[in-house]
């Protein structure tokens, strides 16, 4: 049997004015793996998860998931093919509860309209389930701006749960958060991995990457220059020159 083939692409390219920020990238991450994406800063990471969620039009090239052609597919039928994703700045509703944050999760459509469907007690008892999960549960009534920056990426996790993802992109989930939390994030990946969830994250934190990953690709100037295991990439004098210079 055939592996599953899990997020590819070819020649990806995105442009912005004379800067060419995702240069022909051609990737396969690893299904049912975590997956790491490195790479100096401005070498085209976030901007390539743009790409490949929707977020922004590639300028030539193709993205696929499963199998499917992807890449000029919009946000909301990119996730319902079962790809979610957390945002290097946290996207959250700052004056809902915690609890309503992922209330609104569960359905992309009108505001009001997700909160009235999200009231029916199996979302409720779902995002719960999910706040608990995540460490978080005691804040359920406490509205999104007054939780910490960390509590907030737990929040943005948790929400992203809530849509059942099968692929899970998370953009810096640790930065700019404490060491206990960065533990907490570390553990709820490993666990939701175990469970049959594939990861791909972008993250500066290199004690993170290698501790967590199974495959890392490593990105210079908009473009993949090593992918293999964190003991091969570690070693690879590619990604030492990208980091440290010639």
């Amino acid at each position: 049997m055939n592996p599953v083939r899990g997020l590819e692409t070819t020649g990806l390219t995105k442009s912005f004015g004379g800067v060419r920020a995702v240069d022909g990238a051609s990737v396969a991450f690893q299904h049912g793996k975590v997956n790491a994406l490195i790479g100096p800063n401005g070498s085209g990471k976030t901007t390539f998860f743009n790409c490949v969620t929707g977020m922004i039009r590639p300028d030539s090239g193709t993205a696929s998931y499963q199998g499917e052609d992807i890449t000029r597919k919009p946000p909301h039928r990119i996730a319902r093919l079962g790809i979610g994703r957390s945002f290097q700045l946290c996207r959250i509703f700052p004056r809902m509860t915690a609890l309503e944050n992922l209330l609104v999760a569960v359905r992309p459509r009108t505001l009001l309209a997700q909160l009235a469907s999200a009231r029916q007690r199996a979302d409720v008892d779902r995002a719960r389930e999910l706040l608990t999960r995540v460490g978080i549960d005691h804040l359920a009534d406490t509205e999104a701006r007054d939780l910490s920056y960390g509590q907030q990426k737990l929040l943005e996790l948790a929400g992203v749960l809530m849509a059942e993802p099968e692929t899970i992109m998370l953009d810096e989930p640790a930065g700019g958060v404490n060491p206990a939390l960065i533990d907490r994030i570390s553990d709820l990946v490993r666990a939701l991995n175990a469970e049959g969830k594939t990861f791909l994250i972008v993250e500066h934190n290199m004690d993170l990457v290698m501790s967590l990953s199974d495959h890392v690709v490593v990105f210079d100037r908009g473009r993949p220059i090593a992918a293999g295991t964190p003991d091969e990439v570690r070693d690879d004098p590619r990604v030492l020159e990208a980091y440290l210079g010639s």
